[in-house]
C-alpha cells in the first residue's frame, strides 16, 4: 500500500493495483494458451438420413378424445360411450408400442374429474404409451 499525505497532514491509504493487473493477464495468457490443448474432439457416429429415407415408417395420426363440460367424450369428433372406450383404446394398444397413436386428451375445464380419471385409468389399462392433455390457452 501506498501512503500518500495531503496538503492537511493526512495520510490516505490507496490500494496499488498495478500488481493485480499484472497477475490477471498472467493467468489469461496462461489460460489462452492451455485451452485449446485441453479441448479434444470427439468421435461420434450418428446415423445418416437422407430425403429417401423409408426405413422408419411414419407416426400415425393422433386420437382426439374431448371431453365437454356435460361428461360427453368425443374420439376423433365422434361422440362415444365412456364404456366403449377400453374396447377402442384396446384396439389402439394392439400397434407397435413404438409406433402407437398418441392419446391426446382435451378435457372441457368444466368437466368432471372423475370422468377425466376414469379415461386415463382406461387408457393404462389398455396399454397406450402416448397419453397427452391438449393445452387452451
Amino acid at each position: 500500500m501506498a501512503f500518500v499525505v495531503d496538503s492537511t497532514q493526512r495520510s490516505v491509504a490507496r490500494i496499488n493495483i498495478t500488481p493485480l493487473v499484472d497477475v490477471m493477464l498472467v493467468l489469461l495468457v496462461i489460460f489462452m494458451v492451455a485451452a485449446p490443448v485441453l479441448s479434444r474432439a470427439i468421435p461420434l457416429d450418428l446415423p445418416r438420413s437422407g430425403p429417401d429415407d423409408q426405413s422408419r415408417p411414419r407416426p400415425p395420426e393422433p386420437i382426439q378424445l374431448r371431453i365437454d363440460a356435460a361428461g360427453d367424450l368425443f374420439w376423433n369428433g365422434d361422440a362415444t360411450a365412456l364404456s366403449a372406450l377400453p374396447a377402442l383404446l384396446e384396439t389402439e394398444a394392439q400397434h407397435d408400442p413404438r409406433n402407437q397413436p398418441m392419446l391426446q386428451i382435451d378435457a372441457n375445464g368444466d368437466s368432471d374429474y372423475g370422468i377425466v380419471a376414469s379415461v386415463l385409468a382406461a387408457a393404462n389399462a389398455a396399454g397406450m404409451q402416448k397419453v397427452g392433455f391438449v393445452r387452451r390457452d
